[in-house]
């Protein structure tokens, strides 16, 4: 799958799955992007990250031939969301949206003129991706994260705004943001879902997809069934240490 044919079955809201990356492991990613996921997300603004790890994530994903690379870019500033394509992504996931300006800025910065303000220097994305600005423009996704009180407060002009693809929830920001006192707090659950919800049919009005994190593949498939148009399992580093929790307690069973 090519990122042109990624961003098409995006824009077109049909239903994709896929992971979440914190570690720079090129080899570990590169072995995730071979297991069938529709994108691999790498996680530039909480994840263990720097500049040259995601030059080289990205590379792995590209190897693993399967998957297609995202970033969650670590602000809507041109620099952030202009390195990450250049460097081969074929989407950025743009956190803290709160306003629709704050979404126009981010697609203007992953646009090439007369569209947007992208500075042309497509140093990787070059091989894989346009080479023309009009080309690079059809093939990259622009995705809002929906996480803050601002943000649900500004949702139909967010989802709104020209160029936008979709919106991504950031479900432990933005069940602070109705009030939890901690990601998933139950005593604010009817709202979050609430709130889910609400996302969900401003983005269907607005035709554009709408995606979501998940800490399992069970509740991926449940939030797509519920609507969604795709959605992230996270993370390694989460799935690692829960895999070496199984096997120590699996081993500690056996020997009592």
């Amino acid at each position: 799958m090519t990122a042109a044919e990624f961003a098409a079955r995006i824009r077109n809201r049909e239903q994709c799955v896929g992971y979440w990356v914190v570690l720079d492991a090129p080899v570990a990613t590169e072995r995730l992007a071979r297991l069938g996921y529709d994108y691999v997300a790498l996680d530039a603004q909480h994840g263990l990250i720097g500049n040259a790890g995601l030059l080289s994530n990205l590379m792995a994903i590209d190897a693993g031939g399967r998957s297609i690379g995202l970033v969650r870019v670590e602000s809507a500033e041109p620099a952030a969301i202009g390195r990450a394509l250049d460097f081969g992504a074929g989407g950025v996931i743009v956190p803290l949206i709160d306003t629709p300006e704050d979404a126009a800025r981010a697609v203007s910065a992953a646009r090439y003129p007369a569209g947007g303000r992208r500075s042309y220097g497509p140093m990787r994305s070059m091989l894989r991706i346009g080479p023309t600005p009009a080309e690079a423009d059809e093939s990259v996704l622009v995705l809002a994260m929906i996480e803050t009180p601002d943000g649900l407060a500004n949702l139909d002009a967010i989802c709104a705004v020209p160029g936008l693809d979709g919106v991504y929830v950031g479900p432990s920001d933005l069940c602070l943001a109705v009030g939890g006192r901690f990601p998933n707090d139950p005593g604010v659950a009817d709202v979050f879902e609430a709130a889910l919800e609400r996302v969900r049919t401003a983005a269907g009005r607005a035709g554009i997809a709408a995606g979501i994190h998940n800490p399992t593949g069970e509740q991926a498939a449940r939030r797509l069934a519920e609507g969604f148009t795709f959605a992230t399992v996270a993370s390694d580093l989460v799935h690692l240490e829960q895999a070496a929790a199984a096997h120590l307690q699996a081993v500690r069973a056996e020997n009592r």
